[in-house]
């Protein structure tokens, strides 16, 4: 612990006293005083020791102090133009955020693509059409001009990364998820990304994942690259001080073949820095994929590249429906049902040979990660809309199928096509065993895993993953005792802020910045979710508050009090180079 030092009362804003610091580096819990003044950590002294001035002065006795948490995979790069708080993020003590993964960036843009890119978001990413025409201007071309529209008017702090989709439509317009590049065109898409990476992006990301079809259906524009172009542009980032690679592929649904694991190490060493994924999920029903990943994780390392899987350490519900895209859609063959017309949709699932035939394809290997969401009687009915299905709210499907005398498939279909398949679905979790969270604590303590894959900003009405820290806290100190409190503040904080090289964030020390949270370890949580009708054009988003977090700092200016947003914007956009470090493979 620091010596006290006099100066630092008469240069102090804000002096925390008695707090129970958890400093973010896994080192044991003590209580000490906090001074904070210019945005700084100025002391973390013995409590007393620094006398009463003119600053503002908070007893947090029997409170943790930590670290603002950092949340390494979001998109929030829409949501911050008309919610620059990056709501429920903050609330739940995340004080910076990284945003354009998987290869989706609004920026930069072609003249003209703003309905493409529109379009694309609200297809791969779920952000509500209504949302994105009426709440952002796109009046920017470069990357540089998108920072600076940020820039000064945000919340938390905010890093984003350079969408290989972005940089290819830019260069090659239409025939970005049509062609092969020309080499002309690999050096435009080089010099591009170069010029982003320039004015601050982070580094850059890519998708392979099969998943990843635009608005028109079409597979985005990353997956039309050669594994060669995606190494001159990796090549490109290690030229670029404090940048990072990050990618989504296949291999995070279904496991990674050699082939992939072979790309992974080759990008990881062709831009000299980290690769990050998202997201390894943890099933004791799927120990094969678990044991793959991981498996690859360790062989990237044995070749000298640094590969991580980003995990979630709690179970985040995501509602289906039969009437929107969603992950049922992912099921083999079900795609070209579920992409009907509505009422041919309908008279479609009301053929008893079409029930089998889906049931049967959601069963079979080709679901691969899917399979998940095959356990049709642990199915809760949400919000439902007719006369035929009133009180079925909250209700399994596996009760109602028992009363009926029905299967829980064709109970489940029935009940969808009495809302004109309007009907919210929440599938039961398969993956809350005992077995699970054990597979959990020990994906954690693995060198290539860590927490994150929130995807804030996106899916907003069918998951909410922000509320991840609060919940996963609750968890840890109150719940199953996985861990203890001072390694996860540690994996929230110190572990994700190294990995992206971020300078003077993720640690509570002299120096650094006062991103700060100040929790009740015993009421510490998550509010329930709820759908709230609060984004552009009216449109809604599932949201939990936080309980017993009593305040949030950025920048040692107060984002958050007794769990509320005070509007306050003093974050800051993460720029490469001026905010990072490089993180190399040396």
């Amino acid at each position: 612990m620091d010596e006290p030092r006099s100066d630092h009362a008469s240069s102090a804003d804000l002096i925390i006293r008695d707090a129970r610091v958890v400093d973010g580096t896994g080192a044991p819990e003590r209580t000490a005083d906090v001074v904070v003044g210019g945005g700084r950590i100025l002391e973390v002294t013995e409590p007393g020791a620094v006398p009463t001035g003119t600053a503002e002065e908070l007893d947090a006795s029997g409170r943790v102090l930590a670290p603002g948490f950092v949340d390494p995979h979001t998109h929030y790069d829409a949501q911050l133009f008309w919610d620059p708080s990056a709501s429920p993020s903050a609330l739940h003590g995340v004080t910076t955020v990284i945003a354009g993964n998987c290869g989706f960036t609004l920026a930069p843009l072609r003249p003209g693509d703003g309905d493409y890119v529109r379009r694309m978001m609200a297809k791969v990413e779920g952000m509500p059409l209504a949302a994105l025409e009426q709440g952002i201007d796109w009046d920017w071309t470069t990357f540089a001009e998108y920072l600076d529209r940020l820039e000064g008017r945000l919340g938390v702090n905010a890093g984003f990364l350079v969408g290989h989709c972005a940089i290819r439509r830019v260069v090659m317009g239409p025939e970005a998820t049509t062609a092969d590049a020309t080499a002309e065109q690999l050096q435009a898409m080089c010099d591009l990304l170069a010029a982003s990476l320039d004015a601050g992006g982070l580094g850059f990301s890519t998708t392979r994942a099969r998943t990843h079809s635009d608005g028109d259906g079409v597979p985005v524009a990353s997956r039309r690259a050669t594994v060669e172009e995606l190494l001159e542009l990796a090549g490109v980032v290690a030229a670029h001080e404090g940048t990072t690679l990050e990618f989504a592929s296949d291999g995070c649904l279904d496991g990674f073949d050699d082939e992939e694991v072979d790309f992974m190490i080759a990008f990881s060493r062709a831009g000299d820095r980290p690769l990050n994924w998202n997201v390894l999920t943890v099933d004791s029903h799927a120990p094969e994929r678990y044991r793959n990943q991981l498996a690859a994780m360790d062989r990237c390392a044995e070749e000298g590249a640094r590969v991580v899987a980003l995990t979630m350490p709690v179970i985040v519900g995501m509602n289906m429906s039969f009437l929107n895209h969603c992950a049922l859609n992912m099921m083999p063959d079900w795609g070209d049902i579920l992409s009907l017309p509505v009422p041919e949709r309908i008279e479609r699932l009301r053929d008893p040979a079409t029930r089998r035939f889906m049931e049967e394809r959601a069963a079979s290997p080709d679901a691969g990660v899917f399979a998940r969401l095959t356990g049709w009687d642990g199915y809760v009915v949400g919000d439902t809309f007719s006369a035929d299905n009133e009180g079925l709210g909250g209700r399994r499907i596996g009760d109602i199928a028992a009363e009926r005398g029905t299967g829980a498939f064709d109970t489940l279909l029935d009940v969808v096509i009495a809302d004109e398949l309007r009907t919210v679905l929440w599938p039961g979790a398969t993956d809350n065993d005992p077995e699970s969270w054990e597979l959990r604590r020990l994906a954690w303590q693995h060198p290539s895993v860590m927490l994150g894959g929130s995807d804030a900003g996106a899916h907003l009405d069918r998951m909410q993953g922000a509320n991840y820290p609060t919940r996963f806290l609750a968890d840890c100190l109150r719940g199953r005792h996985l861990t203890t409190l001072e390694d996860a503040v540690r994996m929230l904080t110190s572990v994700p802020a190294r990995l992206f090289g971020l300078v003077g964030r993720g640690v509570l020390e002299p120096g650094a910045h006062a991103d700060l949270v100040l929790f009740d370890p015993d009421t510490v949580d998550s509010e329930l979710l709820t759908l709230v009708d609060d984004l552009p054009g009216g449109t809604s988003r599932l949201f939990a508050g936080s309980v017993g977090v009593e305040r949030v700092w950025v920048g040692g200016v107060e984002v958050v009090r007794d769990g509320e947003s005070t509007g306050a914007t003093p974050g800051t956009v993460v720029r490469s180079g001026r905010d990072t470090a490089t993180v190399s493979l040396a």
